[in-house]
């Protein structure tokens, strides 16, 4: 049988009309240091856009989710404010306006905590294995995991192909983030690889040496474990690995802000885990190739930088040319800052590993929330007959493209503060907005409002 070629499948998540900084996000320094800034919405969806065109046209595979329903209504119902979505919006703005923030939340752009994905070369079955992620540490965050379950499902629906978990327990014993705490290393993305589960805590040890002091863990031990379980993982195949609790105590707050995997490379700060020396060793010993580990001193680059520039957070990505080389998508904070510039040029210039590019994008929208490029991508390893297999309309083309942008510059506003969450009307764009890009994706009343309206 002829071995299919498998791609990387960068599944970005598509800004909403209302984008804005709450402030919500514990542990995240960016979010926090812009909370009630005003924000554009319209320049987030066109960085965003463009990030998927460059990729794109690289000639990688790039596809979208698009945003979820904001405001969350049935969220604000939840919570005792009741009445027309117009009185809703008035008494929780008048009463406990952080609620109504989090109600119109647009986070689940970055779409590395959407879910955790297993590639069908790893797991019993052969079939891509997916579970939305709880995210129970912020309710914000938590409010997008059945819509994400749920698109997910509609996207990758062929059960031949594609098996889909039920959302983990919802309790701080087994809370999780997705993706943003899962690596995958291979030789190639056509090979099996290794899966290197981070987690912050373990939940059911009453009491842990290192405990955290300023910013709470995420993700638990607990929680990866089921996961890699019920993907039916090879479990030497597994490798469960402590975040350094004094990282997570710095802004820290998900692995990849502090490590980025790809194919056999593994980019990451000395002090990104718990015992880091035996964690690297034990990632060389079950890879059945060659892991090139690029470990980076904070003598060379501190975590303040790091976190400051995201550098960690840069998708690195296999460029599909003849000769297989590598390339860092950064963010322009990277390039705005001299010495991880320098550091970058550095390891470009090194001819012993294969990163060679580096495109630096403007995401600044994102980057004042605390979402650089890796956050904003869910990576979905496939078959050929996989991808063929999936939705196609979500699947990226410049002609999509060129029609989401005039769709931005007709739905968004170039400036969105606080109050103006306030504004009954600002509903009503919202959902026009969304009715319209659910028509261009070809997904059907996927959005609460209008199964309401089509009854």
């Amino acid at each position: 049988m002829q071995v299919q070629q498998v791609y990387e499948l960068n599944v970005d998540g598509l800004v909403g009309p209302n984008h804005n900084y709450a402030g919500l996000s514990v542990g995240n320094i960016a979010s926090t240091t812009n909370a009630l800034s005003s924000s554009n919405p319209q320049a987030a969806a066109l960085q965003g856009i463009a990030k998927m065109r460059l990729l794109h046209q690289l000639g990688l595979k790039q596809a979208l989710l698009p945003p979820h329903q904001r405001p969350n209504l049935h969220l604000l119902h939840q919570l005792g404010f009741t009445g027309t979505p117009a009185q809703q919006i008035k008494k929780a703005y008048h009463l406990a306006p952080a609620l109504l923030s989090a109600s119109y939340s647009a986070s689940a752009m970055w779409t590395a905590n959407a879910a955790t994905v297993s590639s069908s070369l790893d797991t019993a079955d052969n079939r891509v294995h997916f579970t939305a992620a709880n995210l129970i540490s912020n309710l914000h965050r938590h409010q997008e995991a059945a819509f994400t379950h749920e698109i997910l499902r509609k996207i990758f629906s062929d059960k031949r192909f594609f098996m889909h978990h039920q959302v983990l327990p919802c309790s701080f014993t087994t809370s999780d983030e997705g993706a943003a705490n899962h690596s995958r290393l291979c030789a190639s993305h056509n090979s099996a690889g290794i899966n290197l589960f981070v987690y912050g805590k373990e939940a059911l040890k009453i009491q842990q040496a290192d405990a955290l002091h300023k910013y709470p863990a995420r993700q638990t031990l607990e929680a990866s474990q089921a996961i890699a379980r019920s993907h039916l993982l090879n479990p030497n195949k597994v490798i469960f690995v402590r975040q350094n609790p004094k990282v997570i105590d710095q802004g820290v707050f998900h692995n990849d802000v502090i490590a980025v995997a790809n194919e056999s490379v593994l980019f990451i700060h000395e002090e990104a885990f718990v015992n880091q020396a035996d964690v690297l060793s034990e990632i060389q010993h079950k890879a059945d190739f060659l892991v090139q580990i690029i470990e980076v001193g904070s003598q060379r680059i501190s975590v303040f930088d790091a976190v400051n520039s995201y550098l960690f957070n840069s998708q690195l990505i296999t460029l599909p040319v003849n000769k297989p080389t590598m390339c860092l998508i950064a963010p322009g904070e990277c390039e705005n800052h001299p010495s991880v510039k320098l550091f970058i040029e550095e390891v470009i210039a090194d001819p012993s590993n294969p990163i060679s590019q580096v495109y630096y994008l403007d995401l600044k929208q994102s980057m004042r929330n605390g979402g650089g490029p890796a956050c904003l991508r869910l990576r979905v390893p496939l078959t050929q007959d996989e991808l063929s297999a999936m939705h196609q309309e979500v699947l990226v083309t410049e002609p999509l493209l060129d029609n989401l942008e005039d769709w931005v510059m007709r739905h968004y506003r170039n400036q969105l503060h606080p109050n103006d969450l306030a504004d009954p009307q600002f509903i009503d764009e919202c959902f026009s907005a969304l009715d319209e890009l659910s028509q261009l994706f070809s997904l059907g009343s996927i959005y609460p409002f209008q199964r309401e309206i089509n009854g």
